[in-house]
């Protein structure tokens, strides 16, 4: 029976506390348009991406205003292009253009899957199209791209991670003229998921259907607002609460999933329950964790908080969905999150602590700005470390740093939009360009055996 006073609870939840639908994604297969020549391979990922997805803006706007759930992007996951350039090869960036075309003709605001899976080493056409994402970032408006790296199966490919040391740099260079856009667009992975909707690190894995949709929820603000209603409850009461909350937020979520597919006459494939924070007033993880007791994220004591969060988010959330999957917890964004950037600013929060705090959140040092002069062998050994964390724990994490080239630790930067602003973090320049260039495989961790 449909309860009024859960009905009214969801209506003040979206009015005031920012409750949404953070991203309807539709994830589409191009295996099928693999050609040996590059120009009727591209014609045929323009035409089925446009025939898969024409409707896909319009019905969100649809639910929208049947539900009153705001749905704030509508967003396109493609197979790894790297598996499609294989077949013909030519020049990658045409695939990137084609893309990107095809995201501007369906009205999508990001389209993600310019991609390479490369944690056990390159296949034909992996390093050619991972090198080509700097400029194919530089010339598109709406493309997305990633590289996973490294997992837990795998080992890390330490190969590749020199190797995004340098994409990333040279993405901020040839972004510096466009408020650095091309690494905000970029991830790199390890245990990268299948299904993830959110960017700018989704994909459409090789074991998905043909065409699906995907949907990721958020309210940070929603789980904050319920936490002040018990100022003296224990921690266990707090774990109660934000599971009974989570639980509310993903059964909006998986309701709009369910419509949106059943309109567009897809199969509905997971909801990912990640917190994703914004840089608006309440709508931010950060508070969440302050709400718990902190006086200010950073604080000793946060990664403690971030666990409890991130363990009660996945608990609710199962019980309110028939499929969960993604990045699934709360996600820690340093410029995408209101209470991080003051944390950052204040100094409370340092790379070091983030880095701890990865260890038990959903994805990793997110939107992170670094100083211009960051080497290349830092970035990578940061991406390292991370992969480590992922690797070990058999969990996502993800690195999407920002070198502010021009700029030093004593500097900020504005990105606008829904990425924010962020002060730039002081990094450890220690350099371990030794151990970077060694190359080779970091081999897959004891758990790995599980067969």
């Amino acid at each position: 029976m449909i309860n009024t006073q859960d009905i009214l609870e969801t209506i003040n939840m979206i009015r005031e506390e920012n409750l949404d639908i953070r991203t309807i994604t539709m994830g589409i297969s191009l295996l099928d348009c693999a050609d040996s020549d590059a120009g009727r391979a591209c014609d045929r990922i323009y035409d089925k991406i446009c025939r898969k997805a024409e409707n896909l803006v319009k019905t969100g706007e649809e639910i929208e205003k049947e539900y009153g759930v705001p749905i704030i992007n509508k967003r396109i996951a493609v197979t790894p292009i790297s598996m499609i350039f294989a077949s013909a090869g030519g020049d990658p960036i045409k695939y990137a253009k084609t893309l990107d075309k095809a995201a501007k003709a369906v009205g999508v605001n990001f389209l993600g899957g310019y991609s390479a899976l490369v944690q056990k080493g390159f296949a034909k056409g992996d390093e050619e199209l991972i090198r080509s994402i700097p400029e194919a970032l530089a010339v598109t408006e709406r493309l997305c791209s990633s590289v996973n790296i490294g997992s837990t199966k795998a080992g890390i490919n330490m190969d590749a991670v020199a190797l995004m040391g340098k994409i990333v740099r040279e993405s901020a260079v040839l972004t510096k003229d466009k408020g650095l856009v091309g690494p905000s667009k970029l991830v790199v992975f390890c245990n990268a998921p299948d299904d993830n909707p959110f960017m700018a690190g989704a994909f459409h894995g090789a074991g998905e259907p043909d065409s699906v949709i995907n949907v990721g929820v958020s309210g940070p603000g929603v789980v904050r607002s319920a936490l002040t209603k018990i100022p003296d409850g224990n921690i266990t009461d707090v774990a109660d609460v934000v599971k009974k909350t989570a639980f509310k937020i993903t059964r909006v979520g998986q309701l709009v999933a369910s419509r949106a597919a059943e309109k567009l006459g897809v199969p509905f494939g997971i909801v990912d329950l990640s917190l994703a924070p914004t840089p608006a007033v309440g709508d931010s993880v950060a508070h969440i964790l302050e709400e718990m007791g902190l006086e200010q994220c950073g604080a000793c004591g946060t990664t403690a908080c971030l666990a409890l969060l991130n363990d009660a988010v996945k608990k609710g959330g199962v019980m309110a969905s028939s499929h969960v999957g993604g990045l699934s917890g709360a996600f820690i964004p340093v410029s995408e999150d209101a209470g991080m950037i003051d944390a950052a600013r204040s100094g409370t929060l340092k790379i070091e602590k983030l880095e701890a705090m990865t260890a038990v959140c959903s994805v990793g040092l997110d939107m992170i700005a670094v100083p211009g002069d960051t080497p290349a062998e830092v970035i990578s050994a940061i991406i390292a470390d991370e992969a480590a964390i992922g690797m070990v724990n058999s969990k996502t994490t993800a690195v999407r740093v920002i070198p502010a080239i021009g700029r030093s630790d004593d500097d900020e930067v504005e990105f606008g939009g829904l990425f924010g602003s962020s002060p730039i973090m002081k990094v450890n320049t220690s350099s371990p360009a030794k151990f970077i260039n060694r190359g080779g495989r970091i081999p897959a961790p004891l758990q790995s055996l599980k067969n």
